[in-house]
C-alpha cells in the first residue's frame, strides 16, 4: 500500500472524527471555539495520529478502537502549532497556506485555543465511555506517555533549547538534542501508544520504539532541508524561514548534501527495525519511505 493512499485513507478517517470529540464550533464562547475549529482544519496530512493508527495495526489493533487517542495526538500537535506561531515564538503569518490562528483571532484567544485544545486532548484520553474496550493499565500507560513526551523533558524542552539557540552557533548535539526532543519525542509517543493500546509485547514495543525514534529525526532534518528547497505550496508556510531567524537546523550546520544522507540512513535504519513484521506494517514501512520522498 502506497503511503499517500494510506495517508488520505487515515486522513479522512480522523476528519470525519475531529467534530464528534469537540465543542461544537458556535456553541457559547464562540470565539474560542472557532479559533479550535480553524487550526484543526486549516490543512494537514494527520501523520501523527496515521502512525499511531499504523502502529496499532502492525501489532494486530484495530484503528477504531485507538480512534480518541489518534484523534487526541492531532489535538496536541495543533495546539503546538498555534503557539509556536505566536509573535512570542517563531512569530509565523502562515500555517498550511492560510493566516496563522493568531493573525485571524488575536493572540490572547490563539493562547487559549491551543490550551483547550492540550486539555480537550486528555478529556479524550482518559474519558471511560470512550475507551471502555481497552484494558484500563494500557489507557494509563499510553496518556502518561503522551503526556511525558509533551513536557519540559520533551516537546517543550526542546522548543526552549531551540528558541535560545536563534542566531547562536550550536554545536551537533545541541542541534539534535532540538531535534530529537522537540519533534522526535511525539513521532515515537505516536507510535509507542498505538502499540501500547494494542496489546504489543515488550520485544515489539522496543523495536516500534527505535523505529519512531528514527523517522522523528529524519523527518525534522527533511523539514529542515525542505525550508531551503522546498516551495511555499508545499510547505504551507514562508520559504527560508528558518534562515531568516537563524534557527539551528540540519543544513546550516552539515550542508544540504550531508543532511540529506543522514535523513537516508536514518529512514534504512527505520525499516530495518521492522524485519520482523508481517505485511501488517506494511504502512509504517511506507510512511518511512515517504519521508525521503518528499524531499529527493
Amino acid at each position: 500500500m502506497l503511503a499517500k493512499k494510506y495517508l488520505r485513507e487515515c486522513k479522512g478517517f480522523i476528519d470525519q472524527a475531529i467534530p464528534e470529540f469537540l465543542p461544537e464550533k458556535d456553541g457559547y464562547p464562540q470565539s474560542i471555539h472557532e479559533s479550535m475549529h480553524y487550526s484543526l482544519f486549516a490543512g494537514g496530512k494527520r501523520l501523527r495520529p496515521s502512525l499511531l493508527i499504523a502502529s496499532a495495526e502492525a501489532v494486530g489493533g484495530n484503528r477504531n478502537r485507538v480512534l480518541p487517542f489518534a484523534v487526541a495526538v492531532e489535538f496536541l500537535h495543533t495546539y503546538t502549532l498555534i503557539h509556536d506561531d505566536l509573535p512570542a515564538l517563531d512569530n509565523d503569518s502562515l500555517r498550511r497556506g492560510k493566516p496563522t490562528n493568531h493573525k485571524v483571532y488575536g493572540e490572547a484567544i490563539a493562547i487559549l485555543a491551543g490550551d483547550a485544545l492540550l486539555t480537550q486532548a486528555f478529556v479524550l484520553m482518559t474519558d471511560p465511555l470512550l475507551m471502555e474496550v481497552i484494558p484500563h493499565k494500557n489507557i494509563l500507560r499510553a496518556s502518561h506517555e503522551i503526556a511525558k513526551a509533551m513536557s519540559s523533558t520533551g516537546v517543550i524542552g526542546g522548543q526552549v533549547v531551540d528558541l535560545e539557540s536563534e542566531g547562536q552557533q550550536v554545536d551537533a548535539s545541541t542541534l539534535e538534542y532540538i531535534h530529537i526532543y522537540k519533534t522526535g519525542f511525539f513521532f515515537k509517543a505516536c507510535v509507542r501508544i498505538g502499540a501500547i493500546l494494542s496489546g504489543a509485547s515488550s520485544s515489539q514495543l522496543g523495536t516500534l520504539s527505535r523505529y519512531g525514534a528514527h523517522i522523528g529525526l529524519a523527518f525534522q532534518i527533511i523539514d529542515d532541508i525542505l525550508d531551503i528547497t522546498g516551495e511555499q505550496q508545499q510547505l504551507g508556510k514562508d520559504v527560508g524561514s528558518d534562515i531568516d531567524k537563524s534557527k539551528a537546523t540540519y543544513p546550516a550546520l552539515f550542508g544540504l548534501e550531508e543532511s540529506k544522507k543522514k535523513a537516508e540512513s536514518l529512514v534504512d535504519e527505520a525499516l530495518g527495525c521492522l524485519e520482523n513484521f508481517d505485511e501488517r506494517a506494511d504502512p509504517l514501512r511506507e510512511i518511512a519511505r515517504f519521508f525521503v520522498q518528499r524531499t529527493f
